[in-house]
């Protein structure tokens, strides 16, 4: 059974991220996050949304004296931004020696070079150098910059010192650049960026302050919400296909997107960062203006050692997430698992469980609203598969024309109404 005791903290107290936050936690791999927003009523003249997440996966190692070029892509477009820089996972302070945001230069997802007009100075309660406790995020304070939708941005950090282990997204699918030596964060070239990396290190978060709708949807998920299968550095995530639905709606009904996948993770156990219910607190109620969650999770609990093989187990775990985000006033959507047939984890009795658990999804009634997304992609012939067409070739995870699929059968009105 999924009891209370294995939630790392339920229920943190709200506080409102205006300005620098900082928000302790108590310490453990596991402790839930953070600094978590007031709901911003809907009167107010202006409204902070979060327009892109990255849910800490794990640490890696540092990169002691290196200028660390982060790419994001935004949901939603805004007039101001702030951005959230996490040492959640840490072991140590995490000492910052300077902090920017710029646009990258327009249609080149593979260049570290900024807009020109556009570098903005990040401060923290009107600091720009600043040390992160272990266990805790910072909000920067905002800064004006006129941000469009679909638009990349570049958050750059320097840690001039060895912050010890580095709290990152693992798997970004996305090009970041890296100055390996000296504090180069207000490089408007990117000549100076002379290496690359395949991760997220540090931001967590950005919002955007905009006149319209203020809320935003949570895809809390795996690999599969992560992105695994899909073109790298093009934005074709199911949760970016989404997004660009969102944004086709009328400026009133559109909200923003992020990204709470993490591969590899798990409903019930530790895995590739802390699991699902672990960090809950962390990757959902703290963001800005959160409305929806989507969750799609259970599959790694499914197939991967130790297996879970109790349907009722899984079913726990999605009752106490509903819960959870019910009492934050948050509508949850269940998606179902996709089907695994012919990777290297399948087997009859696995295949039970999953069929089990979509059941429970389906007729339970216990979320606000059902994305199938099991019938949107099996293979009606052979339903333990999917679709031939929507298989990058490992039979668990999607490519493009796949990710597009699950985002184009969600209902928007499960979302906006």
């Amino acid at each position: 059974m999924v009891g209370r005791t294995l939630i790392a903290v339920a229920g943190a107290l709200a506080l409102a991220l205006t300005g620098a936050t900082v928000a302790h936690a108590s310490p453990g791999r596991d402790a839930a996050v953070h600094a978590i927003p007031e709901p911003v009523p809907r009167a107010a003249p202006a409204h902070w949304t979060g327009t892109w997440e990255a849910a800490a996966s794990g640490t890696t190692a540092a990169l002691p004296g290196a200028s660390i070029r982060n790419v994001v892509h935004t949901s939603v477009g805004g007039t101001a931004v702030r951005v959230r820089i996490s040492n959640r996972l840490g072991t140590l302070p995490l000492a910052l020696g300077g902090a920017t945001l710029a646009r990258q230069e327009p249609n080149a997802p593979k260049s570290p070079a900024a807009l020109p007009g556009t570098m903005r100075t990040l401060t923290f309660g009107g600091r720009k150098k600043i040390t992160v406790p272990t266990g805790t995020d910072v909000i920067s304070d905002p800064v004006t910059l006129r941000v469009p939708a679909a638009a990349n941005l570049l958050v750059t950090l320097h840690t001039p010192g060895d912050p010890g282990p580095a709290t990152y997204h693992r798997s970004a699918l996305q090009t970041n650049f890296l100055a390996l030596k000296g504090n180069r964060v207000a490089d408007v070239s990117g000549a100076a960026y002379t290496a690359t990396t395949g991760s997220w290190y540090y931001v967590t978060g950005v919002d955007v302050r905009r006149a319209d709708a203020a809320w935003s949807v949570v895809a809390l998920g795996d690999s599969l919400t992560d992105g695994s299968g899909s073109t790298p550095s093009a934005n074709r995530r199911w949760p970016d296909r989404l997004a660009e639905r969102l944004r086709a709606l009328p400026p009133g009904r559109q909200q923003g997107v992020l990204n709470a996948g993490v591969a590899g993770n798990r409903l019930l156990l530790d895995g590739r960062g802390p699991s699902a219910l672990a960090r809950f607190d962390a990757d959902v109620l703290s963001r800005t203006g959160v409305r929806t969650l989507i969750v799609m999770e259970g599959i790694n609990d499914i197939k991967t050692v130790p297996n879970q093989t109790d349907p009722a187990a899984l079913g726990a775990a999605y009752r106490e997430i509903v819960w959870r985000a019910h009492a934050r006033g948050i509508r949850v959507v269940g998606a179902t698992l996709t089907p695994f047939g012919g990777h290297g984890a399948y087997t009859e009795d696995r295949e039970r469980v999953r069929q089990a658990v979509n059941q429970l999804i389906r007729t339970s009634g216990l979320f606000d609203g059902v994305a199938d997304f099991d019938a949107v992609v099996r293979d009606s012939s052979r339903p333990h598969r999917m679709l031939a067409a929507y298989d990058p070739g490992d039979h668990l995870h999607f490519n493009d024309a796949g990710m597009r699929a699950l985002a184009d059968s969600i209902d928007l009105a499960a979302l906006t109404g």
